[in-house]
């Protein structure tokens, strides 16, 4: 859900106060996805590796528990299996902090503070989380911590003073919100304490990966991803059953590509465009197979995970070093959310001790 990267000063000893900030993250709800990778993931790679940026990515349990609060265990699981993603794909801890969101308690305290600054309305009208209480059907009974959850995430943006935040399409109503709760905050206690962020989006058209079933996205819930973790023969199998064109019956027949989820992964992971564009025209014409055109998408496709895929087993060989990557990580995270907590505090009058 987080995407945004904002300039920020942080306080840790001064040393990396002209760079800007990003902060991201996923909820621990399961393993990542080629969706994840393609909409988020591999731009946080990229900005991590340019050298601009102070890097945070964020794994949101406390987040993820607003609508699984009757299965922690859910989460606790989870919530390794995305550390090893995220190293599995690239981001290195020597160059970003990775963090557990309920770790940090200063998140807690800012996003209560900010809930005051926006009304019932307000978010009923976000279209994220409009969407999001629809597809979990929740109705009347939609949890209050799901409610408020584009709260709490400007209090995960914030805390970090972050200028940009790596994220897909849908979440720019999110960040929308983050940066009116920025502005009213800054405005109603006459100071220039938070950061307005941006976000920072994949190529367009490449940002939404439908599911192989054809679903209009790939997601956990459904159950219709190719995952990080996935091994290449069960790669293979969801490739060989994905949802491609229901009237291409015979080889011979002439096949629409528009809607085929098979050319639409070649569109997004195939190197080759021009490949990609003859093979469109050869299917349309009559004369290519979905069987082919499968198996050869599965070796496109087999070239960008098994990289991923090798980290990964790598780093799950010594468990007890990446759960000391998140300890270390949340540590940092600490110290540059109280420093922001305090300032805040400040700004607001609550200093009655100082």
């Amino acid at each position: 859900m987080f995407n945004d990267i904002w300039t920020a000063f942080l306080y840790s000893g001064g040393n990396n106060m002209a760079k800007h900030t990003f902060l991201t993250g996923d909820r621990p709800t399961g393993r990542l996805h080629i969706g994840h990778y393609i909409g988020s993931l591999q731009n946080r790679v990229a900005l991590q590796n340019s050298g601009d940026y102070n890097n945070f990515v964020m794994i949101a349990d406390t987040q993820a528990l607003t609508d699984n609060a009757n299965n922690p265990e859910k989460i606790r699981h989870s919530l390794m299996e995305v550390a090893l993603d995220y190293l599995a794909v690239g981001i290195d801890p020597k160059k970003t902090t990775i963090l557990v969101q309920s770790a940090i308690p200063a998140l807690s305290e800012l996003t209560m503070y900010y809930l005051d600054l926006v009304t019932v309305a307000r978010l009923n009208r976000n279209p994220t989380v409009k969407t999001e209480i629809k597809q979990k059907a929740f109705g009347e009974s939609v949890p209050a911590g799901f409610f408020v959850y584009p709260v709490s995430q400007a209090a995960d943006i914030t805390a970090f003073k972050a200028d940009t935040v790596p994220v897909g399409d849908d979440q720019e109503p999110m960040l929308e919100q983050t940066r009116e709760i920025v502005r009213t905050f800054n405005r109603t206690y006459n100071a220039d304490v938070l950061v307005e962020p941006e976000g920072y989006f994949p190529p367009k058209g490449s940002g939404r990966l439908p599911g192989i079933d054809g679903n209009a996205k790939m997601s956990k819930s459904l159950g219709n991803g190719i995952y990080l973790a996935d091994d290449a023969d069960t790669v293979q199998k969801k490739i060989m059953s994905m949802y491609t064109d229901p009237n291409h019956i015979h080889v011979s027949d002439p096949g629409q590509v528009e809607g085929n989820v098979v050319f639409t992964y070649l569109d997004i992971f195939d190197p080759d465009k021009q490949h990609v564009a003859d093979l469109k025209a050869e299917y349309q014409h009559g004369g290519l197979g979905d069987v082919k055109i499968k198996r050869y998408l599965n070796d496109v496709m087999d070239a960008v995970l098994s990289p991923i895929r090798n980290r990964r087993l790598e780093y799950a060989k010594d468990m007890a070093s990446v759960q000391q990557i998140l300890i270390d990580g949340t540590a940092h995270a600490n110290e540059v959310a109280n420093q922001t907590l305090q300032e805040v505090r400040d700004a607001i009058g609550f200093n009655y001790f100082k």
